[in-house]
């Protein structure tokens, strides 16, 4: 063995045993994937990533995504070694209260951790997603001589991430795109939680991805440095097609007993299985968390490295913003996340007096006016263009360069390559929300994506892991009620906007009408503190005539009093949102000739009017009226937040049904003398 071997095996066993070493102070975690994957991990790293650690937001670095999100303490050893702002006191502290070291890697890009994964699957569409986040910024701003976005997403998977639908979805549809800069290594270790892989997950793997038209390559020994780098370098080589590295690994790796089962996987080995893992590979057993000198200097010379990647970078940037002005400051306004000046200039105004229309369509328009001033906006739908109309009329379809057949016609104009804005998802709306989440993290992006409302359950992970991230990603959901129609209860939401409402630090707007809706897709782009979701009509709603009612600019505050029968204390708080907010209005007046003091109060986000003042809260829902109707085709169950136990709710409590929207409204009992009957009651 030559000692640049013997060396090399040093530097992989530290690795190694910083994990071990940490899930075993910990109590809790997993060795198995670390131990087992050390040398593959050393490899990239080492000979292959093009980064910084001491500016870990450069944005022309190699993405790695670490999908097996378990193997955290592989990640953490590998910047911790490298130099990023991981110390050796953030991996003693592995899994506790405030550290830089949760269970499962938290996005957090001062450390280096680009993505949060912890759901398997979720990583692999993530990359996806930033590979075309790459692919796009290229063909937008790269010029002969001029490689401003040039670079490879790694991504470190599992067995169970090839496992879960997700990767299979976002897998499919990177091959049909080409995205030759995205390598999967596969820890292929024929080991899962519960036992052998041979239990669940026996099919040809790499025959499925060469279906998908994927590169696939195979490495026999995981500990076989100079073939794994073999492979990455034949990888890197493929331009028109993504690769997957299948790397067969050991789990475990040096633990004597537990080495090659499931035990390996997911509980600490042990003081005297770990003791005996480091005798074995010829490791001090003592202290813990040992690093040789001699293989930190090693590693940290990935920061001379990475400093000198940044610096050619640099000046080749600056020749070209000396050439290119414009495009470098669009492309820096973008990297900025920043939006364009005047850009709310551009948005329609519907004045009283309009004819009805879907706030689907509206929203349309509304895509269609930003589109030119703001490149960053793009996305597509779950193969629902013509039904969402979440597309960018002109702006090209995202597609391999290449038209496989010539009759091929995209559905929106434009430019037919990676310069294009429309993604044809398919019908693919876990891998939608997984991939745009990837495209926000990696920089430069707005991402949108279009579905039914009903079908947020399919993507309903990416949705709450972009939440966690606090990422700027616009979800549109068209066709919010039974209003849908004759499609029938397996596509009418009922608990989807409810369920959306609970998720932390997303953002859910059900907007009135055509006036809301616009003021809907302003807070959506200016909301930079996470996720929105925009909830639209399918059926042509009124526009609500704003002369002698409050104006649609209230919902920047999420709720806002819409009209009042006179002034002072009401005696009745009718609460409604989206299309149910006209019925509302409807009934108040009813009531109001009746001699009743109403009050209506359109609540289009119940986050952004949460996070108002509490005397503005106080003002606009009196805490002394007691007598609250809320109103919303969707299920009744958490409206006693604002409606409190006394009040009512006029929804649903079952699920739907075939029939014509009006005839559902009917039969429901969703109507504004449903609503007047409602609050009569109360006042009883």
């Amino acid at each position: 063995m030559t000692d640049q071997k013997l060396f090399e095996d040093r530097c992989i066993n530290a690795i190694r045993f910083l994990a071990a070493d940490a899930v075993e102070k910990a109590r809790s975690g997993h060795p198995g994937m670390p131990m087992g994957a050390a040398a593959m991990a050393f490899t990239l790293w080492i000979r292959h990533l093009k980064h910084n650690p001491l500016n870990p937001r450069w944005v022309n670095r190699d993405r790695v995504v670490l999908s097996a999100g378990h193997a955290s303490m592989l990640l953490y050893a590998m910047l911790h070694l490298t130099g990023y702002d991981l110390s050796l006191s953030d991996l003693e502290s592995f899994r506790q209260w405030g550290s830089k070291t949760p269970g499962h890697p938290e996005q957090d890009c001062e450390c280096g951790v680009e993505v949060t994964t912890g759901p398997l699957g979720q990583g692999i569409g993530n990359a996806v997603g930033m590979a075309i986040a790459e692919a796009h910024l290229s063909s937008r701003y790269n010029r002969p001589g001029y490689g401003i976005i040039d670079h490879f997403t790694y991504v470190l998977a599992s067995d169970g991430d090839l496992m879960e639908g997700v990767s299979s979805e976002a897998c499919s549809l990177a091959g049909h795109l080409g995205l030759g800069k995205l390598i999967v290594l596969y820890d292929d270790n024929r080991i899962s939680l519960a036992g052998s892989t041979l239990l669940t997950f026996t099919e040809e793997a790499g025959r499925r991805f060469a279906a998908y038209g994927w590169h696939v390559l195979h490495v026999n020994d995981g500990n076989d440095v100079d073939s794994i780098d073999r492979a990455l370098n034949e990888a890197k080589l493929e331009t028109v097609r993504p690769s997957i590295i299948f790397v067969r690994t050991s789990i475990g790796y040096g633990a004597p007993r537990k080495g090659g089962t499931f035990e390996a996987h997911g509980s600490p080995l042990g003081e005297e299985e770990l003791k005996a893992a480091k005798i074995a590979l010829g490791w001090p057993t003592g202290p813990a968390f040992y690093v040789p000198e001699e293989v930190l200097v090693f590693f940290r010379e990935s920061i001379a490295r990475g400093c000198e990647w940044e610096a050619h970078w640099e000046k080749v940037y600056e020749r070209y913003r000396e050439e290119f002005p414009e495009s470098t400051a669009e492309f820096a306004r973008r990297m900025k996340g920043e939006l364009p000046e005047n850009w709310e200039a551009l948005l329609p105004v519907y004045p009283d007096g309009s004819k009805d229309v879907a706030t689907r369509k509206v929203s349309e328009t509304i895509m269609q006016v930003l589109a030119p001033v703001l490149p960053e906006l793009m996305g597509g739908s779950a193969d629902l263009n013509p039904s969402s109309f979440t597309w960018l009329k002109g702006y090209g379809d995202f597609q391999k360069p290449v038209k496989p057949f010539d009759t091929i016609q995209g559905t929106v104009g434009g430019e037919w390559g990676y310069g294009g804005r429309n993604i044809h998802f398919g019908v693919r709306e876990h891998a939608m929300g997984a991939i745009s989440v990837g495209m926000a993290l990696h920089g430069g992006f707005i991402p949108f994506t279009g579905t039914f409302l009903t079908f947020v359950d399919y993507m309903r992970p990416p949705v709450r892991l972009s939440a966690l991230m606090k990422l700027r990603i616009i979800f549109v959901f068209t066709h919010d009620s039974i209003a849908l129609g004759e499609d029938g209860p397996t596509h009418q939401p009922i608990e989807q906007v409810m369920n959306l409402r609970a998720v932390p630090d997303l953002t859910v707007i059900r907007p009135s009408d055509a006036g809301e809706t616009v003021e809907a897709w302003r807070a959506a782009l200016l909301n930079q503190n996470g996720p929105t979701a925009l909830i639209l009509t399918r059926q042509n709603v009124p526009v609500i005539p704003r002369a002698e009612l409050s104006p649609a600019s209230g919902l920047r505050r999420g709720g806002y009093v819409l009209w009042e029968s006179s002034s002072g204390k009401p005696d009745i708080v009718l609460i409604g949102t989206g299309s149910e907010v006209m019925m509302t209005l409807d009934a108040g007046k009813k009531l109001a000739t009746e001699g009743f003091r109403v009050r209506v109060v359109s609540l289009p986000s119940w986050e952004m009017f949460d996070g108002q003042p509490e005397e503005y809260r106080k003002y606009v829902l009196p805490p002394d009226v007691r007598v609250r109707v809320a109103v919303e085709a969707g299920m009744k169950l958490g409206w006693e937040h604002y409606v409190g136990l006394d009040g009512a709710v006029v929804g649903m409590e079952t699920f739907g049904a075939s029939a014509p929207s009006k005839v559902l409204y009917e039969k429901f009992g969703i109507t504004a003398e449903h609503v007047a009957q409602a609050a009569r009651a109360l006042m009883k």
